[in-house]
């Protein structure tokens, strides 16, 4: 298979959430080629609210593993982490999405490709525009600067640092 570029949004709020993306970029590096890295974002969560903010990134890799292997890498990854799926939004140590994969669309059981609520979610679009403002959607044929224009999330999420 031919190395394909995916970008995969990174988030933790429980424990040491830094070390926890910084875990993500390792493992995601050795198991293909980390391009590009956003910066840390801060950000209010969404959905279910009393729990801590999150720290979040965007990650762009170079990979050649099939979109089935990057969604059971990141499920190895986010275990290696303790992650505990008990409850929709609930809490986590460390959540790995896989926002997009080349241009394709995927539509299996587990994994739907680009991701289903990325345009509704601005600490997705945010760190995303850092690093790929023109990228444009597969679907939707706009830019992730224009996706991050008409977004409706009005959900705090503030810059804090480059990795």
């Amino acid at each position: 298979m031919t190395s394909v570029k995916a970008y995969i949004s990174a988030g933790s709020n429980l424990g040491d959430r830094k070390a926890n993306l910084e875990f993500a970029l390792a493992e995601l590096d050795s198991a293909g080629t980390v391009l590009q890295v956003s910066p840390y974002f801060e950000t209010e969560p969404v959905g279910y609210a009393d729990q801590p903010w999150f720290l979040n990134l965007v990650i762009e890799v170079e990979t050649r593993l099939a979109p089935s292997e990057l969604l059971n890498l990141c499920r190895g990854i986010e275990a290696s982490r303790d992650r505990k799926r008990s409850f929709l939004n609930a809490p986590r140590t460390l959540d790995l999405d896989i926002l997009l994969y080349g241009n394709r669309v995927v539509r299996e059981e587990n994994l739907i490709i680009p991701h289903p609520r990325m345009t509704e979610r601005r600490f997705v679009l945010e760190p995303l525009l850092q690093i790929a403002p023109d990228l444009v959607h597969p679907v939707l044929k706009r830019t992730i600067r224009s996706l991050l224009e008409s977004c409706a999330d009005t959900s705090q999420v503030r810059l804090l640092s480059s990795p």
